[in-house]
C-alpha cells in the first residue's frame, strides 16, 4: 500500500501472499468434525436440527471466513435430498426451456455455452415451483451460515452451474463487489473499502450431485482471503500460477454445501470424467447493507410462495424455524430505501419491512386476497 492509502498492483509481493497464508489461526475451530487439507468440515448430523450453540457456531464460522481458512464445508446439510431432487428436476426443465429459446447464457469467467448456466435461479424456482421452492430454502444450515457472516435482512440470490463432461476450468480469481471490475476500477477504492468488500456478501455452493474430485469442484487456496491488497494480485500471472500449484479441491456429495468468504482465491476446476454432469446452486448471499449482484422481483416470489407458506404453518408441515428460513431467502428484509412521505416509521426508526408484512400475515392467518393487496400496498409505498 502506498502512502495515499491506494493499492497498486505492481507493488503486490507473492512472498508477503506466502507469509499471509502461512499464518497460524489464533482461534482454530472446535466445532468442525475434521480438517481435510487446511479446510475445516462440519457434521450437520452432530449439530442438530436445532442449532443448540448457534451463536457459538456462528462467531466460529464467521472466524473461519474472516482469519482461517476462508472455506468451510457443511456435511450432508440436506439429510434429506428429496428437495435437492425436485428443485433439480425444475431446473434441469428451466434450462431445457431457454435452450429451446435459443437463450446464450454467458458466464463470468467462462465462455458463453460451455456450461448450463440459470441466472435469477432464485426467483425462477419460486415461481415455477414455489412448494419445492419453500421445502428448499426451509434448511435452517443456509439461514445459519448467512446470518453468521451477513447478520438478519440478508439477500438471498442464485445461480445453478451445470459442467459437462470435458468441461474447462475457470481462472483464479475473487468475486463480486471488487472481483468484478477492472483493474483499473479497483485501483480506484481506497485501501479500507478492499476490506470491506468480502462482508457485503457470502459465496455459497449446494451440490445438487456427487462431485468427485475429476469431476471438477471448486479449486480452493486456504487462507489466501488474507491478503489485504488480493483483488489487484489475483489477475497477476505469477499470483495465478502460485494458485494452480497450491490450490485444493474437495469432492462433495449431494446435500453438502461449500460457503467461502468472496475475497479467497477459487475457480471452478475441469470436469475431466466421461458421464458426471456437475451440478450446483451457486449461493450468493448479500448484505442489506450492500447491493445485490441480481434483480430479483420479491414481491412476486413473496405472492407465490404465501400459500405454500400460510399451508404449511396451519398444518405444522414446517416449525416455526422452516418458515423463518423461506422467509429469509424470499422476501425483503431491510426497509430501505423507501418513500418516507408515504412510508413513515412504525413505531420505531424504521418503515415495516416485506418480511414484516409477510410475518404479520402468516401469524394472523390472512386470506391469500388480503396478502396480495397489502403487499402492493407496501410496494407501492416505496415508489416516488
Amino acid at each position: 500500500m502506498n502512502q495515499t492509502n491506494w493499492y497498486d498492483e505492481h507493488a503486490c509481493s507473492l512472498d508477503d501472499f506466502e507469509r499471509d497464508l502461512a499464518q497460524e489461526e489464533a482461534h482454530p475451530p472446535r466445532h468442525a468434525a475434521s480438517i481435510q487439507r487446511g479446510i475445516p468440515l462440519y457434521d450437520c448430523a452432530a449439530l442438530g436440527r436445532d442449532l443448540s450453540e448457534r451463536m457459538a457456531l456462528q462467531a466460529e464460522w464467521a472466524e473461519v471466513l474472516r482469519a482461517g481458512a476462508g472455506v468451510l464445508v457443511l456435511k450432508h446439510a440436506y439429510a434429506d435430498t428429496a428437495p435437492i431432487d425436485d428443485a433439480t428436476a425444475v431446473f434441469e426443465d428451466i434450462i431445457r426451456q431457454e435452450r429451446e429459446q435459443g437463450t446464450s447464457r454467458a458466464d463470468h469467467f467462462a465462455k458463453a455455452g460451455a456450461n448450463d448456466r440459470i441466472w435469477n435461479a432464485q426467483e425462477k424456482l419460486c415461481l415455477h415451483a414455489p412448494d419445492v421452492f419453500a421445502r428448499y430454502f426451509a434448511n435452517p444450515f443456509l439461514a445459519c451460515m448467512a446470518e453468521a457472516w451477513l447478520g438478519p435482512a440478508y439477500q438471498m440470490t442464485s445461480q445453478v452451474n451445470v459442467v459437462r463432461p470435458g468441461g474447462a476450468a475457470q481462472e483464479a480469481h475473487r468475486d463480486y463487489h471488487l472481483g468484478f471490475q477492472t483493474e483499473e476500477e479497483v485501483r480506484r477504492y481506497p485501501a479500507h473499502v478492499h476490506a470491506m468488500s468480502p462482508f457485503l456478501t457470502l459465496q455459497g455452493a449446494v451440490a445438487h450431485s456427487d462431485m468427485p474430485v475429476e469431476s471438477g469442484p471448486t479449486k480452493l487456496l486456504p487462507f489466501s482471503q488474507r491478503y489485504a491488497p488480493g483483488y489487484l494480485a489475483w489477475r497477476r500471472a505469477d499470483f495465478r500460477a502460485y494458485f494452480e500449484a497450491h490450490c485444493v479441491q474437495l469432492p462433495l456429495e449431494k446435500g453438502d454445501a461449500l460457503f467461502f468468504s468472496p475475497a479467497l482465491f477459487h475457480a471452478a476446476g475441469a470436469n475431466h470424467t466421461r458421464d458426471v454432469q456437475r451440478m450446483a446452486n451457486l449461493l450468493q448471499v448479500s448484505s442489506a447493507y450492500g447491493r445485490a449482484m441480481e434483480s430479483v422481483d420479491r414481491a412476486r416470489m413473496c405472492e407465490a410462495v404465501y400459500p405454500v407458506l400460510s399451508e404449511s404453518k396451519s398444518t405444522g408441515r414446517m416449525s416455526d424455524a422452516e418458515i423463518e428460513a423461506v422467509i429469509a431467502s424470499c422476501a425483503e428484509g431491510y426497509a430501505f430505501p423507501t418513500n418516507l412521505d408515504r412510508d413513515p416509521p412504525s413505531g420505531g426508526l424504521a418503515p415495516s419491512s416485506q418480511q414484516a408484512l409477510l410475518r404479520e400475515a402468516l401469524h394472523e392467518g390472512w386470506p391469500v386476497e388480503r396478502f396480495t393487496d397489502a403487499l402492493r400496498q407496501h410496494a407501492w409505498k416505496r415508489i416516488t
